[in-house]
């Protein structure tokens, strides 16, 4: 065991027991909705996430500064997201903020630093933080402005009485409209549709215009792509010309991810009951990564429904079929074996090996979202089962077989998705168009030239 000084938070939400007793269901989902949002900035202040019982949050930091930051920032987004929520409806943080001595046994810590934190919790107002003094005394005296002082405080079980400091849920709120200052914001709705076996499919459309439908592909959730630095510009240019159809697959975000039936045919059967719960007669397809496949099959079994196919960073088999070496089976085998045995670990080192095949140029921020977008999207077993399938999916049968207009376009460097992989779908699609764009990020980043050069391909093919 390791003892060491660390600043801890702990969370819950305020009401949760009444909201549960009211909508289980919908609770359960709004929290999950809320978690994938605000979980990822505690590693993006530094910090560790120790426990998400039920609820609650507790969190780890090395610095007094990134925990009290991470702590005002979760505030200051949850108040925006509350904005159009129902009064009853509403989820509120309420946080605790202490520094002190932790024992460390494994992925677990202990001590009275951490009772301090929750006790604190527990006398702070909905939307707002209290502070014990070690910590206000260390934090930046511009946030210390908006702590008041709420005198000498005697907790259960803690031996000396604890000088607590209070951050309002008033402060939280006047600073939200600069929590994504200069971003316009997407408004989505997010409805629930039932796939011919029983699964839950979560979709949204964001956007106005001609409908664009993107198959879902895995690592996906509705709400927290349009939050991520990952995602959120590619859906903000779709949005702004089209309305964009997306939903989280099987296994994935906010559908149902506890699945019996994982089968590529499942995966295009969702599709099917999603355009027909949004009522989409005819619209644009556009395929990433295994959703390639995935439109594919859809557009040969419905070429009356779509208008143009757009495939991007995709391929017609996958890789476990495209291995010709003991090496290539090796490397995939090995992969199957870190997502089963690392997936779940707090520590990102495991799922670092994937966010460096997909967005290698990304900068920390960026990397640290995508490591966090793993954990909070799918378990560690259907992630298995999800790479298993996409490594043996096989459409090559179907390619001469699409008729409607299709454009191609893949990274030259992709190191996820070999370069090769898209050229040799292109070549089998009658007369579709091939765009190269020059990188290596298998995800196109927004700061890349690669994304103004997929955006101009892509939206002078549309309007063909």
């Amino acid at each position: 065991m390791q003892r060491r000084l660390a600043a801890i938070l702990a969370a819950d939400i305020e009401g949760y027991s009444r909201l549960m007793g009211e909508d289980e269901a919908a609770t359960v989902r709004d929290l999950q909705g809320h978690q994938a949002v605000v979980l990822p900035m505690v590693g993006q202040h530094g910090g560790r996430v120790i426990d998400t019982a039920g609820d609650g949050i507790l969190a780890e930091f090395p610095s007094v500064t990134g925990a009290i930051e991470c702590a005002v920032e979760i505030q200051t987004v949850m108040a925006q997201r509350n904005v159009d929520v129902p009064e009853a409806r509403r989820m509120r943080f309420r946080m605790g903020v202490n520094v002190g001595d932790v024992i460390h046994d494994g992925d677990r810590i202990y001590g009275d630093g951490i009772n301090i934190a929750s006790r604190l919790e527990s006398i702070a107002e909905p939307g707002g933080i209290c502070v014990s003094r070690p910590v206000f005394d260390q934090i930046d005296r511009g946030i210390a402005a908006k702590f008041r002082a709420l005198g000498s405080r005697a907790f259960k079980n803690i031996v000396q009485p604890v000088d607590v400091f209070a951050y309002s849920a008033g402060d939280s709120r006047a600073n939200s409209g600069r929590a994504r200052a200069g971003a316009p914001e997407l408004k989505q709705e997010i409805r629930f549709c039932t796939a011919g076996d029983g699964v839950q499919l979560a979709y949204s459309m964001i956007g106005q215009g001609p409908p664009l439908v993107k198959p879902g592909n895995w690592m996906t959730h509705l709400e927290y792509d349009l939050e991520s630095p990952v995602w959120r510009h590619f859906y903000r240019e779709l949005a702004k010309e089209h309305t964009v159809l997306r939903y989280d697959a099987r296994g994935n975000g906010l559908s149902d991810r506890v699945i019996p039936d994982l089968t590529f045919d499942a995966f295009v059967a969702d599709l099917e009951a999603v355009v027909e719960a949004a009522g989409i007669a005819r619209f644009a397809l556009l395929g990433v990564s295994f959703g390639c496949p995935v439109a594919i099959s859809y557009a040969v079994r419905h070429p009356e429904r779509v208008s143009h196919l757009v495939l991007y960073g995709g391929y017609a088999i996958g890789r476990d079929k495209r291995a010709r070496t003991d090496a290539e089976r090796e490397e995939n085998a090995a992969s199957l074996t870190l997502t089963r045995l690392g997936w779940g670990k707090e520590n990102p080192a495991f799922r670092q090996l994937f966010t460096s095949q997909f967005i290698p140029g990304g900068t920390k921020e960026q990397a640290d979202w995508f490591n966090e977008l793993q954990r909070v999207t799918i378990s560690p077993d259907m992630a298995v089962r999800f790479m298993e399938i996409g490594g043996q999916a096989d459409v090559t049968a179907l390619l001469s077989r699409v008729t409607m207009p299709t454009l191609v376009m893949h990274a030259t460097d992709d190191a996820r998705v070999p370069f090769d992989a898209g050229r040799r779908m292109a070549a089998a699609i009658p007369n579709a168009r091939f765009v190269p764009l020059q990188g290596r990020n298998h995800l196109i980043l927004e700061d890349e030239p690669a994304f103004g050069q997929l955006l101009r391909h892509l939206r002078a093919f549309l309007a063909s």
